[in-house]
Protein backbone atom coordinates (compact mmCIF):
# COMPACT_ATOMS: atom_id res chain seq x y z
CA UNK A 1 0.00 0.00 0.00
CA UNK A 2 2.99 2.31 0.53
CA UNK A 3 4.17 1.46 -2.26
CA UNK A 4 0.68 2.38 -4.29
CA UNK A 5 0.49 5.95 -2.46
CA UNK A 6 4.14 7.09 -3.83
CA UNK A 7 3.04 6.40 -7.46
CA UNK A 8 -0.09 8.03 -6.94
CA UNK A 9 -0.66 11.02 -9.54
CA UNK A 10 -0.69 12.81 -6.40
CA UNK A 11 2.83 12.69 -5.01
CA UNK A 12 4.71 11.24 -8.23
CA UNK A 13 5.93 14.70 -9.50
CA UNK A 14 4.15 14.11 -12.88
CA UNK A 15 6.04 10.40 -13.36
CA UNK A 16 4.20 8.57 -15.55
CA UNK A 17 4.26 4.81 -15.72
CA UNK A 18 5.93 3.70 -19.51
CA UNK A 19 2.71 2.81 -22.20
CA UNK A 20 2.05 -0.64 -22.95
CA UNK A 21 3.71 -1.52 -26.48
CA UNK A 22 0.88 -1.11 -29.80
CA UNK A 23 -0.57 -4.43 -31.02
CA UNK A 24 1.11 -5.43 -34.27
CA UNK A 25 2.70 -8.39 -35.59
CA UNK A 26 5.70 -9.93 -34.29
CA UNK A 27 8.30 -8.65 -36.75
CA UNK A 28 11.05 -7.17 -34.02
CA UNK A 29 13.75 -9.39 -35.97
CA UNK A 30 13.90 -10.92 -40.18
CA UNK A 31 16.93 -12.95 -40.68
CA UNK A 32 17.06 -15.33 -43.63
CA UNK A 33 13.05 -16.09 -43.49
CA UNK A 34 12.29 -16.26 -39.12
CA UNK A 35 11.37 -13.65 -36.60
CA UNK A 36 12.81 -13.71 -33.27
CA UNK A 37 9.98 -12.38 -30.96
CA UNK A 38 10.64 -12.20 -27.20
CA UNK A 39 13.71 -15.26 -27.52
CA UNK A 40 11.82 -17.08 -29.84
CA UNK A 41 12.47 -18.08 -33.61
CA UNK A 42 9.34 -17.84 -35.87
CA UNK A 43 9.68 -18.72 -39.18
CA UNK A 44 7.26 -16.99 -41.94
CA UNK A 45 4.53 -14.71 -40.18
CA UNK A 46 3.11 -15.89 -37.17
CA UNK A 47 1.83 -14.84 -33.73
CA UNK A 48 2.66 -18.19 -32.17
CA UNK A 49 6.29 -19.34 -31.32
CA UNK A 50 8.34 -21.93 -33.17
CA UNK A 51 7.26 -25.12 -31.11
CA UNK A 52 3.73 -24.53 -31.23
CA UNK A 53 3.74 -23.52 -34.83
CA UNK A 54 5.29 -26.83 -35.82
CA UNK A 55 3.16 -28.82 -33.69
CA UNK A 56 0.11 -27.41 -35.33
CA UNK A 57 1.63 -27.63 -38.65
CA UNK A 58 2.78 -31.28 -38.17
CA UNK A 59 -1.15 -31.95 -36.96
CA UNK A 60 -2.28 -30.41 -40.58
CA UNK A 61 0.76 -32.02 -42.50
CA UNK A 62 0.65 -36.06 -41.23
CA UNK A 63 -3.05 -35.82 -41.37
CA UNK A 64 -2.91 -37.84 -37.51
CA UNK A 65 -6.51 -39.27 -36.57
CA UNK A 66 -7.99 -36.54 -39.37
CA UNK A 67 -11.53 -37.15 -39.93
CA UNK A 68 -12.73 -34.53 -42.59
CA UNK A 69 -11.72 -34.90 -46.27
CA UNK A 70 -12.12 -31.45 -48.12
CA UNK A 71 -12.82 -31.95 -52.17
CA UNK A 72 -11.09 -29.32 -53.82
CA UNK A 73 -11.23 -28.54 -57.74
CA UNK A 74 -9.21 -30.37 -59.94
CA UNK A 75 -10.34 -33.76 -57.79
CA UNK A 76 -8.13 -32.99 -55.07
CA UNK A 77 -8.30 -34.09 -51.18
CA UNK A 78 -7.49 -32.42 -48.23
CA UNK A 79 -7.49 -34.01 -45.13
CA UNK A 80 -8.15 -31.99 -42.01
CA UNK A 81 -9.57 -32.50 -38.12
CA UNK A 82 -13.37 -31.14 -37.37
CA UNK A 83 -13.12 -30.29 -34.22
CA UNK A 84 -10.06 -27.44 -35.84
CA UNK A 85 -12.08 -26.34 -38.71
CA UNK A 86 -15.62 -25.94 -36.05
CA UNK A 87 -13.59 -24.06 -34.00
CA UNK A 88 -12.05 -21.79 -36.63
CA UNK A 89 -14.89 -20.99 -38.93
CA UNK A 90 -18.68 -21.09 -37.63
CA UNK A 91 -19.33 -22.11 -41.57
CA UNK A 92 -18.09 -24.92 -41.54
CA UNK A 93 -18.96 -25.89 -38.25
CA UNK A 94 -22.06 -25.63 -40.08
CA UNK A 95 -21.40 -27.36 -43.52
CA UNK A 96 -19.52 -30.16 -41.16
CA UNK A 97 -22.74 -30.86 -39.14
CA UNK A 98 -25.07 -31.74 -42.55
CA UNK A 99 -21.94 -33.30 -43.70
CA UNK A 100 -22.68 -37.47 -44.83
CA UNK A 101 -19.84 -39.94 -44.52
CA UNK A 102 -18.91 -43.41 -43.36
CA UNK A 103 -18.17 -43.72 -39.97
CA UNK A 104 -16.81 -41.26 -38.40
CA UNK A 105 -15.09 -39.51 -41.82
CA UNK A 106 -16.72 -36.78 -43.33
CA UNK A 107 -16.62 -34.89 -46.23
CA UNK A 108 -17.22 -31.08 -47.45
CA UNK A 109 -16.20 -29.44 -50.98
CA UNK A 110 -14.70 -26.51 -51.09
CA UNK A 111 -14.27 -25.26 -55.24
CA UNK A 112 -14.32 -22.41 -57.16
CA UNK A 113 -10.43 -21.62 -56.06
CA UNK A 114 -7.10 -23.81 -56.42
CA UNK A 115 -6.34 -26.61 -54.57
CA UNK A 116 -3.21 -25.02 -53.04
CA UNK A 117 -5.04 -21.59 -51.94
CA UNK A 118 -7.14 -23.95 -50.12
CA UNK A 119 -4.18 -25.69 -48.71
CA UNK A 120 -2.82 -22.30 -47.42
CA UNK A 121 -6.76 -21.55 -46.14
CA UNK A 122 -6.76 -24.42 -44.08
CA UNK A 123 -3.11 -24.15 -42.85
CA UNK A 124 -3.80 -21.10 -40.81
CA UNK A 125 -6.92 -22.33 -39.65
CA UNK A 126 -4.04 -24.60 -37.89
CA UNK A 127 -1.42 -22.62 -37.01
CA UNK A 128 -2.88 -19.00 -37.42
CA UNK A 129 0.61 -18.21 -40.17
CA UNK A 130 1.25 -18.08 -43.44
CA UNK A 131 3.83 -17.83 -46.11
CA UNK A 132 4.92 -14.84 -47.72
CA UNK A 133 5.61 -16.13 -51.04
CA UNK A 134 2.12 -17.90 -50.41
CA UNK A 135 0.38 -14.80 -49.73
CA UNK A 136 1.48 -12.88 -52.66
CA UNK A 137 0.42 -15.37 -54.77
CA UNK A 138 -2.75 -16.65 -53.17
CA UNK A 139 -3.68 -13.08 -51.44
CA UNK A 140 -7.09 -12.92 -53.61
CA UNK A 141 -8.23 -16.61 -52.97
CA UNK A 142 -7.65 -16.54 -49.51
CA UNK A 143 -9.83 -12.96 -49.12
CA UNK A 144 -12.37 -14.33 -50.86
CA UNK A 145 -12.31 -17.97 -48.51
CA UNK A 146 -11.78 -16.13 -45.48
CA UNK A 147 -14.52 -13.49 -45.75
CA UNK A 148 -16.74 -16.82 -47.16
CA UNK A 149 -15.70 -18.91 -44.06
CA UNK A 150 -15.68 -16.02 -41.68
CA UNK A 151 -12.31 -16.17 -40.47
CA UNK A 152 -11.88 -12.06 -39.92
CA UNK A 153 -8.44 -12.75 -38.89
CA UNK A 154 -7.30 -13.80 -42.11
CA UNK A 155 -9.23 -11.40 -43.54
CA UNK A 156 -7.65 -8.41 -42.18
CA UNK A 157 -4.28 -10.07 -43.11
CA UNK A 158 -5.05 -9.94 -46.61
CA UNK A 159 -6.67 -6.20 -46.64
CA UNK A 160 -3.54 -4.91 -45.25
CA UNK A 161 -1.77 -7.39 -47.84
CA UNK A 162 -3.20 -5.93 -50.78
CA UNK A 163 -3.04 -2.22 -48.90
CA UNK A 164 1.02 -2.43 -48.55
CA UNK A 165 2.09 -3.22 -52.03
CA UNK A 166 0.35 -5.94 -54.33
CA UNK A 167 -2.18 -3.81 -55.45
CA UNK A 168 -1.14 -3.10 -59.55
CA UNK A 169 -2.87 -1.80 -62.12
CA UNK A 170 -3.51 -5.15 -63.58
CA UNK A 171 -5.26 -6.18 -60.62
CA UNK A 172 -7.22 -3.33 -58.99
CA UNK A 173 -10.66 -3.87 -61.24
CA UNK A 174 -10.53 -7.26 -59.63
CA UNK A 175 -9.94 -6.16 -56.46
CA UNK A 176 -12.21 -3.58 -56.38
CA UNK A 177 -14.96 -5.86 -57.38
CA UNK A 178 -13.78 -8.34 -54.72
CA UNK A 179 -13.93 -5.43 -52.05
CA UNK A 180 -17.87 -5.07 -53.06
CA UNK A 181 -18.53 -8.81 -52.80
CA UNK A 182 -16.18 -9.16 -49.75
CA UNK A 183 -17.62 -6.21 -47.82
CA UNK A 184 -14.42 -4.85 -47.33
CA UNK A 185 -14.61 -0.51 -47.32
CA UNK A 186 -11.60 0.27 -46.97
CA UNK A 187 -10.75 -1.79 -50.28
CA UNK A 188 -13.04 -0.52 -51.90
CA UNK A 189 -12.63 2.83 -51.64
CA UNK A 190 -9.01 2.32 -52.11
CA UNK A 191 -9.36 0.34 -55.31
CA UNK A 192 -11.47 2.98 -56.30
CA UNK A 193 -9.39 6.07 -55.60
CA UNK A 194 -7.19 3.81 -57.51
CA UNK A 195 -8.95 3.38 -60.72
CA UNK A 196 -9.74 7.40 -61.20
CA UNK A 197 -6.46 8.30 -60.38
CA UNK A 198 -5.07 6.24 -63.16
CA UNK A 199 -8.04 5.62 -65.38
CA UNK A 200 -6.63 5.78 -68.86
CA UNK A 201 -4.21 2.84 -67.93
CA UNK A 202 -6.74 0.98 -66.29
CA UNK A 203 -8.96 1.07 -68.68
CA UNK A 204 -6.75 -0.93 -71.12
CA UNK A 205 -6.44 -3.95 -68.98
CA UNK A 206 -7.64 -7.20 -69.09
CA UNK A 207 -9.24 -7.16 -65.66
CA UNK A 208 -11.20 -3.72 -67.13
CA UNK A 209 -11.94 -5.93 -70.36
CA UNK A 210 -13.49 -8.84 -68.28
CA UNK A 211 -15.57 -6.61 -65.98
CA UNK A 212 -16.96 -5.02 -69.01
CA UNK A 213 -18.66 -8.39 -70.64
CA UNK A 214 -19.85 -9.61 -67.20
CA UNK A 215 -20.38 -6.34 -64.94
CA UNK A 216 -21.30 -3.99 -67.59
CA UNK A 217 -23.79 -2.04 -64.56
CA UNK A 218 -20.61 -2.17 -62.57
CA UNK A 219 -18.60 -0.28 -65.64
CA UNK A 220 -21.26 1.81 -65.91
CA UNK A 221 -21.13 3.18 -62.07
CA UNK A 222 -17.50 3.76 -62.49
CA UNK A 223 -18.08 5.62 -65.71
CA UNK A 224 -20.30 8.04 -63.82
CA UNK A 225 -18.38 8.42 -60.50
CA UNK A 226 -15.06 9.77 -63.18
CA UNK A 227 -17.62 12.19 -65.14
CA UNK A 228 -18.45 13.23 -61.03
CA UNK A 229 -14.94 13.11 -60.25
CA UNK A 230 -13.54 15.31 -63.25
CA UNK A 231 -16.81 17.46 -62.54
CA UNK A 232 -15.71 17.85 -58.83
CA UNK A 233 -11.96 19.22 -59.92
CA UNK A 234 -13.29 21.61 -62.36
CA UNK A 235 -15.47 22.71 -59.58
CA UNK A 236 -12.61 23.03 -57.33
CA UNK A 237 -10.19 24.68 -59.85
CA UNK A 238 -13.36 27.13 -60.71
CA UNK A 239 -14.04 28.20 -56.89
CA UNK A 240 -9.80 28.75 -56.66
CA UNK A 241 -10.11 30.78 -58.88
CA UNK A 242 -13.00 33.01 -57.45
CA UNK A 243 -11.33 33.11 -54.35
CA UNK A 244 -8.01 34.22 -55.69
CA UNK A 245 -10.01 37.10 -57.82
CA UNK A 246 -11.80 37.81 -54.85
CA UNK A 247 -8.95 38.03 -52.26
CA UNK A 248 -7.29 40.18 -55.18
CA UNK A 249 -10.34 42.34 -55.43
CA UNK A 250 -10.52 42.81 -51.70
CA UNK A 251 -6.57 43.78 -51.91
CA UNK A 252 -7.12 46.43 -54.55
CA UNK A 253 -10.15 48.01 -52.49
CA UNK A 254 -7.59 48.34 -49.60
CA UNK A 255 -5.39 50.01 -51.38
CA UNK A 256 -7.75 52.10 -53.06
CA UNK A 257 -8.64 53.49 -49.67
CA UNK A 258 -5.02 53.87 -49.13
CA UNK A 259 -3.61 55.42 -51.83
CA UNK A 260 -6.87 58.00 -51.30
CA UNK A 261 -6.72 58.76 -47.97
CA UNK A 262 -3.26 58.37 -47.22
CA UNK A 263 -1.19 58.60 -50.30
CA UNK A 264 1.43 56.10 -51.23
CA UNK A 265 4.67 56.93 -52.98
CA UNK A 266 4.58 59.69 -55.57
CA UNK A 267 0.16 59.62 -55.29
CA UNK A 268 -2.64 60.69 -53.03
CA UNK A 269 -4.06 63.49 -51.75
CA UNK A 270 -2.93 66.75 -52.81
CA UNK A 271 -2.67 68.28 -49.40
CA UNK A 272 -0.17 65.48 -48.84
CA UNK A 273 3.98 65.71 -48.44
CA UNK A 274 5.81 62.84 -50.24
CA UNK A 275 8.69 62.10 -49.67
CA UNK A 276 11.16 59.70 -51.39
CA UNK A 277 12.59 58.10 -48.69
CA UNK A 278 9.24 57.09 -47.90
CA UNK A 279 9.27 53.46 -46.14
CA UNK A 280 8.12 50.32 -48.81
CA UNK A 281 3.96 50.38 -49.09
CA UNK A 282 2.57 46.92 -47.39
CA UNK A 283 -0.07 46.49 -50.29
CA UNK A 284 1.15 44.64 -53.51
CA UNK A 285 -1.72 45.99 -55.25
CA UNK A 286 -0.51 49.68 -54.73
CA UNK A 287 2.15 49.50 -57.56
CA UNK A 288 -0.24 48.50 -60.66
CA UNK A 289 -3.41 50.60 -58.87
CA UNK A 290 -1.17 54.07 -59.06
CA UNK A 291 0.19 53.09 -62.83
CA UNK A 292 -3.90 52.45 -63.39
CA UNK A 293 -4.66 56.03 -61.67
CA UNK A 294 -2.46 57.95 -63.51
CA UNK A 295 -3.40 56.72 -66.81
CA UNK A 296 -6.87 57.19 -65.62
CA UNK A 297 -6.16 61.04 -65.14
CA UNK A 298 -4.50 61.61 -68.23
CA UNK A 299 -6.90 59.46 -70.49
CA UNK A 300 -9.12 60.70 -73.29
CA UNK A 301 -11.16 57.77 -73.99
CA UNK A 302 -13.02 57.42 -71.04
CA UNK A 303 -16.61 56.69 -72.93
CA UNK A 304 -18.80 53.44 -73.20
CA UNK A 305 -16.90 51.25 -75.03
CA UNK A 306 -13.10 52.95 -74.90
CA UNK A 307 -10.07 52.40 -72.89
CA UNK A 308 -9.96 49.09 -71.04
CA UNK A 309 -8.03 50.33 -68.66
CA UNK A 310 -10.41 53.20 -67.63
CA UNK A 311 -13.29 50.75 -67.57
CA UNK A 312 -11.19 48.76 -64.94
CA UNK A 313 -11.01 51.89 -62.94
CA UNK A 314 -14.73 52.97 -63.29
CA UNK A 315 -15.52 49.27 -61.72
CA UNK A 316 -13.10 49.55 -59.07
CA UNK A 317 -14.74 53.21 -58.51
CA UNK A 318 -18.22 51.49 -58.20
CA UNK A 319 -17.62 48.41 -56.32
CA UNK A 320 -15.84 50.65 -53.56
CA UNK A 321 -19.36 52.69 -53.29
CA UNK A 322 -21.06 49.82 -53.07
CA UNK A 323 -18.47 48.61 -49.83
CA UNK A 324 -18.16 51.73 -48.77
CA UNK A 325 -19.23 52.18 -45.40
CA UNK A 326 -19.58 55.89 -44.35
CA UNK A 327 -19.37 57.61 -47.96
CA UNK A 328 -19.98 61.49 -46.41
CA UNK A 329 -16.32 61.01 -45.20
CA UNK A 330 -14.97 58.73 -47.88
CA UNK A 331 -12.10 60.02 -50.13
CA UNK A 332 -12.20 58.20 -52.59
CA UNK A 333 -13.51 59.89 -56.07
CA UNK A 334 -17.16 59.54 -57.00
CA UNK A 335 -18.16 57.35 -53.70
CA UNK A 336 -20.81 60.02 -52.60
CA UNK A 337 -22.12 60.08 -56.88
CA UNK A 338 -22.11 56.04 -57.24
CA UNK A 339 -24.15 55.73 -54.00
CA UNK A 340 -26.74 58.70 -55.17
CA UNK A 341 -27.29 56.74 -58.47
CA UNK A 342 -27.35 53.18 -56.59
CA UNK A 343 -29.90 54.48 -54.56
CA UNK A 344 -32.22 56.16 -57.15
CA UNK A 345 -32.08 53.07 -58.99
CA UNK A 346 -33.24 51.36 -56.03
CA UNK A 347 -36.38 53.58 -55.59
CA UNK A 348 -37.15 53.35 -58.99
CA UNK A 349 -38.10 49.91 -58.70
Amino acid sequence: METIRKQSPQGANNVFPVPPPLPGLATNCWRKGFFINNGSAIRGNSYVSTATRDLWDGLFDGGYRADVTIRTDNDGNIHAHANILGMASPVLRGMLKRAKGFGRKRSISIHGVPQDAVRVFIRFLYSSCYEEEEMREYVMPLLVLSHAYVVPQLKRICEQQLEQGLFTLENVVDVFQLSLLCDSPRLTLISHRMILTNFKAVSETEGWKAMKKSHPALEKELLESMIEEENMRKDKIRKSKERKIYLELCEAMEALVHICRDGCRTIGPHDKDFKENKTPCKYRACKGLELLVRHFAGCKLRVPGGCIHCKRMWQLLELHSRLCADSSSCKVPLCRYYLKVLLFHVQSF
